[in-house]
């Protein structure tokens, strides 16, 4: 097992410095003239295509608004971690920043904690608001309906495989997975045939975080049925039933018949880093269950640039369990720029995000970040079309796409099957005991709103 007091040490000096540091500096509102923007930075460190369009974008803002200055504030983190460090500053309105970025999953919890305010007076007087896609907005909207931030793009997620490691497998270099039992005969077949070669990643585990949830376990989870998370009829969180546990068994198999990733590598809060830096670039990993995002890592952007990644690699959706209707599965997620409800500046910020999403800065964003666009013009426009081999076969990914409960008490959920899928991984438990301990942690989150599946 991973140990996770040193971890823990580490986070609470990180977090103690950095909201240390920003309070040196003052409040957001300190300065009437300074919109304070705080962003994730990527871990990967050749990795820096959001700095530099945050900076084109300060640039063009301070230009228009003679006297006005951002201050971008990068927190360079795993998405727990930097959520953990955001939170932690938008407690007090000593530290907290006037416009923030928000993984959408966790704006509910955020909501419910009071850290964001609603943006509804403003958006009702935004012109671009009415080009957002109706799914979009919902992402953003809290249980109150209103609306808490302005989303800049999505994602869909599928399997990316590397053509020249099938080609000494045998395996066709236009590869249709219809189940989950073709996906792990591939990887067996790579196992066999071509050593040294990591045959399948699934993320899994506490420390990848949404990571591991989301683009592993969910894709599996709800390629099993309707709803398996949460029904929305009766307001309940469902129990690890059969479909939960044939998905652990899935992420089971991939570590104990060791099909995937060394399981110290896999339950590292950065192997996300090394996936796209290292493994898939390298040719070090066959089959990689990941999102529509890839590509930017490789075209120049990110660590070091490939330039022959849309000929090496191949683009597949992941099937449903058996094949059955509709045959594909995908699961979608985004970010958005909230403004903290202790925020100083509010109506500078919010006049930084109508910066950032004029229609030629949305599509700019969306091509440099690889993002699957919101906006319906932007989605239209030629050049997001045309900017990266791969966007129309993960744009038409979203007919098959599902979205996680926007509910506050999902943060802890997800961590609930981090845990699952960190016990199965290191074999420390079966599916069905990895389950049931689910179902009791499941009781304990949600104060017992849970129905049996």
């Amino acid at each position: 097992m991973r140990p996770t007091a040193p971890l823990t040490l580490a986070l609470a000096f990180t977090l103690s410095a950095a909201v240390g540091l920003t309070a040196c500096s003052g409040g957001s509102g300190d300065d009437p003239d300074t919109v304070k923007v705080v962003y994730k930075r990527s871990t990967d460190n050749e990795n820096r295509f959001m700095d530099r369009h945050l900076e084109a974008m300060k640039r063009q803002f301070e230009k228009a608004r003679p006297g006005k200055r951002v201050k971008l504030v990068p927190v360079q983190a795993p998405d727990d971690d930097y959520a953990a460090k955001t939170q932690q500053m938008m407690r007090s309105a000593k530290t907290a920043p006037d416009l923030v970025y928000e993984d959408t999953f966790r704006i509910g919890s955020d909501i419910a904690a009071g850290y964001l305010r609603p943006l509804d007076d403003r958006l009702g007087r935004w012109k671009e608001w009415g080009s957002f896609q109706d799914t979009a907005k919902k992402a953003v909207r809290g249980p109150d309906g209103r609306t808490y931030g302005v989303p800049d793009g999505t994602d869909t997620r599928g399997l990316w495989y590397n053509r020249a490691v099938f080609a000494k497998a045998g395996l066709p270099a236009d590869w249709r997975p219809e189940n989950w039992a073709d996906v792990l005969a591939a990887a067996r077949t790579v196992k066999r045939k071509v050593p040294g070669v990591i045959p399948l990643n699934v993320y899994t585990g506490r420390g990848p975080g949404e990571a591991a949830v989301m683009q592993g376990f969910e894709m599996l989870l709800y390629g099993t049925g309707p709803d398996p998370l949460h029904d929305p009829r009766t307001g309940k969180w469902v129990t690890g039933g059969r479909g939960f546990q044939d998905a652990l068994e899935f992420v089971r198999t991939v570590y104990a018949d060791r099909l995937g990733p060394d399981p110290a590598d896999a339950l590292d809060p950065h192997i996300t880093t090394r996936v796209a830096g290292e493994w898939l670039p390298e040719g070090k990993l066959a089959i990689a269950l990941d999102g529509s995002w890839m590509g930017q890592h490789w075209t120049g952007e990110g660590s070091g640039g490939w330039p022959g990644w849309s000929r090496e690699l191949g683009r597949t959706a992941m099937p449903t369990q058996y094949g059955q209707s509709p045959g594909a599965v995908s699961m979608s997620g985004g970010w958005a720029w909230s403004v903290p409800a202790k925020a100083g500046n509010a109506d500078l910020a919010f006049a930084f995000v109508e910066t950032l999403q004029t229609r030629a800065n949305a599509t700019r964003w969306c091509v440099v970040g690889a993002q699957i666009a919101v906006r319906e013009d932007v989605a239209a426009d030629p050049g997001y079309r045309d900017s990266m081999p791969g966007v129309e076969f993960f744009t038409g990914l979203v007919r098959y796409t599902h979205y996680r409960p926007a509910l506050p008490v999902y943060p802890r959920v997800s961590a609930a099957i981090g845990e699952a899928m960190e016990r199965v991984t290191t074999g420390d438990a079966s599916a069905a005991e990895a389950a049931r301990a689910y179902d009791e942690r499941l009781e304990e989150v949600t104060d017992g709103a849970v129905a049996d599946r």
